[in-house]
């Protein structure tokens, strides 16, 4: 039996120094540097909301009813020159109006998380906007306002879908 404990421990050992050495054989990643990190996350945050939608449940605080449907159209998302502004074309459909328009949003991050941050953004034709919406992955959530009311917004982010070529 003492020959086999010790035949035993002399296999884990074995065993260990294996993979010991197959771990420093692997060749070490590098280190991502600041520029390159800020990049990566830039373009997926681009590729994320370009030609996507944003489907997904609002509430307005102080109303006793259930959560109500809603969609939001992202055509395009790119980072402008200047801070932390992005400009963001999208469809809006509000009550009986539907336009297409580009709008210069900043876009703050924690850590890796994008977090779209409007401040009173008049929107012409539609009105003053407040917004801070947290992107993880592909969901959304985040508070709104339009003027005295506001609420909760959250939901998934899927591609749009392609629209079909005329024949």
């Amino acid at each position: 039996m003492h020959a086999n404990l010790i035949r035993g421990c002399l296999s884990v050992s074995v065993l260990i120094a294996g993979l010991a050495k197959v771990n420093a054989e692997e060749p070490k990643a590098k280190p991502e540097n600041p520029e390159a990190r800020q990049a990566r996350l830039f373009k997926q945050f681009e590729s994320t909301l370009t030609n996507a939608v944003l489907t997904g449940q609002f509430t307005v605080v102080g109303k006793e009813e259930p959560p109500r449907t809603e969609s939001y159209t992202i055509l395009s998302v790119r980072k402008m020159s200047q801070g932390d502004l992005w400009v963001f074309t999208a469809r809006i459909k509000y009550g009986t109006r539907d336009v297409t328009l580009p709008m210069p949003i900043p876009v703050k991050w924690a850590g890796d998380t994008p977090v779209i941050s409007l401040d009173n953004l008049t929107i012409p034709g539609l009105g003053t906007f407040s917004s801070h919406v947290v992107i993880d992955g592909s969901k959304y959530a985040g508070t709104w306002a339009h003027g005295k009311v506001g609420g909760h917004m959250f939901g998934t982010i899927a591609p749009a879908k392609a629209k079909p070529k005329p024949e």
